[in-house]
């Protein structure tokens, strides 16, 4: 008896600590006079550890550090270019009468699939440029994208932005009424779709290692296709409930569209770019030569006596036109 009610309030302790997950107090902080926002501090975190992850992954495929550092300054700074455009391209209204604001990207406002999009030109043209090996740049790139992402994601908490619909549930994340969706001022809880993403972007991070270190994929270059699929797989879902999105198309976001997209995109060029791979084009992925059966050894090493006779006799009818070759058996 005495265990069972210490399991209660053990319970119930658990029930009072998760009835939701508290909003931040506010999404900054101070170093001496500089004022830090929380945005920017994760969006760099996980820049510089999926830089890190790539840059190890391009040189143990024998790839030039150097080169794979080109590559990846201008894939972050296309990257940021791009995703900063997107995001203003539809909310055009929120920098009315202060366009200087688009610049002021710790406010929060990156559209992740311009990002991916101008990031990969910006990291292509370097690579091309500097005689880079882009298949290699590929797969080392696609477990550290969903990095980035898992990290990065935790910048949207301390922006209180891209929350999910209302919700009751044990995680569901407050947010202060001048944050909330102008459909939802009554709600005070939501769905924490950025916890969702993060979360969903480290076991992808996971699935993308493990079906490298597998060898799963025959070509060099293909990874970057899987984590298509499995990013837009998972983004599609998540932009389901997401409220932040005021286009709507058949119940579905912009996003949402973009993101089914990106799956069956990247699951057309998986199979066509794996379908062209060369029989032991991978020396990581070939497998090793089979030993040949006993038929085919003798037919390598040992001749029919017969056919040797009739192919000596021919060559000698060659070398000596006076010699007639012998006739064919019927």
């Amino acid at each position: 008896m005495i265990v069972v009610n210490k399991l209660a309030r053990t319970s119930n302790v658990l029930r009072m600590l998760l009835a939701s997950i508290p909003s931040p107090e506010s999404n900054t902080f101070q170093i001496g006079p500089l004022e830090v926002h929380f945005y920017g501090v994760f969006i760099a975190t996980g820049a510089m550890l999926a830089l890190f992850m790539a840059r190890r992954r391009y040189a143990a495929r024998g790839g030039d550090i150097d080169v794979a550092d080109g590559a990846a300054f201008w894939a972050l700074v296309c990257g940021f270019i791009g995703a900063r455009l997107a995001y203003v391209s539809t909310h055009l209204d929120r920098f009315d009468g202060r366009l200087w604001a688009i610049l002021f990207i710790w406010e929060g406002g990156l559209a992740l699939f311009g990002g991916l999009g101008a990031g990969a030109l910006g990291a292509y043209i370097s690579l091309r440029r500097n005689n880079g090996d882009v298949a290699a740049f590929a797969d080392s790139v696609a477990p550290a994208v969903p990095l980035a992402q898992a990290i990065g994601r935790f910048g949207n908490y301390f922006n209180q932005e891209l929350y999910g619909t209302p919700t009751t549930l044990p995680w569901a994340l407050e947010i202060d009424p001048e944050h909330r969706v102008e459909k939802y001022q009554e709600f005070a809880t939501f769905h924490p779709t950025f916890l969702y993403e993060s979360i969903y972007n480290l076991l992808l991070v996971g699935a993308l290692l493990l079906i490298d270190k597998r060898k799963v994929l025959k070509r060099r270059g293909s990874l970057i296709f899987a984590y298509g699929i499995g990013y837009g797989f998972g983004r599609f879902l998540l932009e389901l409930i997401r409220t932040d999105t005021t286009f709507r198309l058949f119940g579905l976001s912009r996003n949402a569209y973009v993101a089914l997209l990106v799956m069956i995109g990247a699951a057309v060029l998986l199979v066509l770019y794996e379908r062209r791979a060369p029989e032991g084009s991978l020396e990581e992925n070939a497998e090793s030569p089979s030993e040949p059966d006993e038929g085919e050894e003798k037919s390598a090493g040992t001749a029919d006596p017969e056919e040797d006779h009739d192919d000596r006799d021919a060559q000698r009818s060659t070398d000596d036109p006076d010699r007639t070759a012998p006739a064919e058996h019927t």
